[in-house]
């Protein structure tokens, strides 16, 4: 074993940003505890418990990751990859277990594995590779088309799910990456055309009328407080009622008399607001903006263009997940199942965040300067 090399690894390993996303998982795991221990659910007691061995689970595979793994190897494989992700989805929806009526999970017996949580990261693999080669061709339309394909696809399967929140978070991935690397204005106006009338005919041909309540409910929660605007009321009181220091854990009313639902994933932020405070709050979001500095700050040492694709399209993704769950916390996006990256409780999320970070960090152990 040579004791040298895997003690350069140690060093180029970036320790702070690996602290950032261990403090917002055990951040995580005391809202969950603190949801379980308020409602004393057998249930909530056992999603506890699972959380905390998919952390372990997950530092296991960091470390050897970034010890093993070299990241170059994702180039090579990048089309196995893409259609792998293909056959799982396609999979998914013949084999798959329909929760909430949407069909987006295999059953594996003690837990659950939802295969569009680890497509995200196949994207991400796509979208780096085809834009490591063909960015300076981007501001083309022919290649801006071609970039969108792969994308359209891997959103067409997600929708039949239907999961209409995780399709959006893949086609927010893609969109904010071509901004980035540069697009025409015309281009982008085509887009946002293309966007508008897609609304229309899903509007006019596509939803169905419960579809469109919830919609009109996203707008205004008061036309339905006990019906499909109950959610979100209910995630606005819980923020609202934790004023600057919070209930304290276990005694947020909103949370544990069960008045907000999804209290461990969708809303575990409510719940967070409600009994840790506006502190808490400023204390969560602390935490994002230093891993955000710190991708970035990796971004900026790579030298190669897959590498710092892929880091900041990790970034891209932690950040739209975030802003999506908080935006439909607090009112102002809708409800569409996206978790709070790295703090709901879901082994599916939490492995896939963890596998990019782990990607990322073979990056830093490899690729810095």
């Amino acid at each position: 074993m040579n004791l040298n090399k895997y003690s350069l690894i140690v060093k180029k390993i970036d320790w702070l940003l690996l602290i950032a996303v261990c403090l917002l998982v055990i951040l995580g795991i005391i809202l969950i505890y603190s949801v379980a221990l308020g409602s004393a659910s057998e249930q909530n007691y056992l999603n506890f418990k699972k959380q905390i061995v998919f952390f372990v689970l997950s530092l296991v595979l960091f470390f050897i990751v970034s010890f093993f793994f070299d990241y170059r190897i994702l180039i090579k494989a990048n089309a196995f990859i893409y259609v792998f992700g293909i056959f799982l989805l396609v999979a998914v929806l013949i084999f798959g277990k329909t929760i909430r009526g949407t069909t987006g999970w295999f059953n594996l017996g003690i837990f659950s594995f939802q295969p569009v949580e680890f497509v995200k990261i196949f994207l991400i693999i796509y979208l780096s590779k085809f834009l490591s080669d063909k960015a300076k061709y981007i501001s083309q339309l022919r290649y801006l088309i071609i970039s969108s394909l792969g994308v359209i696809l891997l959103m067409i399967l997600v929708v039949l799910q239907p999961d209409f929140g995780s399709a959006l978070i893949l086609f927010a991935l893609w969109a904010v990456l071509i901004v980035l690397t540069g697009i025409k204005k015309s281009h982008l106006a085509l887009i946002c055309l293309i966007l508008v009338l897609c609304s229309l005919i899903l509007w006019l041909f596509v939803f169905q009328p419960y579809q469109k309540q919830r919609i009109m409910v996203f707008i205004n929660p008061s036309l339905d407080p006990l019906g499909s605007g109950y959610n979100v009321s209910q995630a606005i009181i819980a923020i609202g009622s934790g004023g600057l220091w919070g209930k304290g854990l276990a005694l947020g009313s909103q949370s544990q008399l069960k008045f907000l639902p999804e209290s461990q994933t969708d809303f575990i932020f409510a719940v967070l607001a409600e009994e840790l405070g506006l502190l808490g709050v400023v204390l969560l979001l602390g935490i994002f903006v230093f891993l955000f500095w710190r991708l970035i700050t990796l971004a900026k040492k790579v030298n190669d263009n897959f590498a710092a694709y892929l880091i900041i399209s990790t970034c891209i993704l932690i950040f739209v997940e975030l802003f999506v769950n908080i935006g439909g916390n607090l009112g102002l996006l809708p409800i569409t199942g996206i978790t709070l990256p790295f703090v709901s409780y879901g082994g599916s999320s939490l492995i896939a965040n963890i596998i990019l970070i782990c990607i990322v960090q073979s990056i830093a152990v490899r690729n810095s300067t």
